[in-house]
């Protein structure tokens, strides 16, 4: 069985509800968290085969934000990219799905994580 390593773990800085983080958008915060990710542990974006970010209110984000700050911390838009809601186990699936795909032999280096902004996501009323 071939083995699975974290080789680099990196979280945004935490804040409170409406506070100095409101207005960055969680596409933002992965994009920061990936690329922070990549330089610590050595890789290039070029190198990450398959990008995997959990986000739970995506809302206003866009399609696919997976896929929008994994191109943001400058992996190639061939690379493919997804993104998983599962709650607040989103990040943890994120990793599981990461080990599986090297596991099956899908790929060598996965970025796997999870992305969010509650201050950003539109609440109703």
């Amino acid at each position: 069985m071939k083995d699975v390593y974290i080789a680099s773990a990196v979280r945004t800085a935490v804040g409170r509800f409406g506070g100095t983080l409101k207005d960055t958008p969680a596409v933002e915060l992965g994009r920061v968290a990936l690329a922070e990710a990549m330089q610590r542990a050595g890789v290039e974006p070029a190198q990450v085969e398959e990008t995997i970010m959990g986000c739970v209110l995506t809302t206003a984000q866009g399609q696919n934000p997976a896929r929008q700050s994994a191109m943001q911390a400058g992996i190639p838009k061939e690379n493919p990219a997804f993104t998983i809601n599962k709650v607040c186990g989103s990040g943890l699936k994120a990793i599981a799905l990461g080990a599986q795909a090297i596991l099956c032999g899908d790929a060598d280096i996965v970025a796997a994580g999870r992305m969010a902004n509650m201050s950003a996501a539109p609440f109703a009323a």
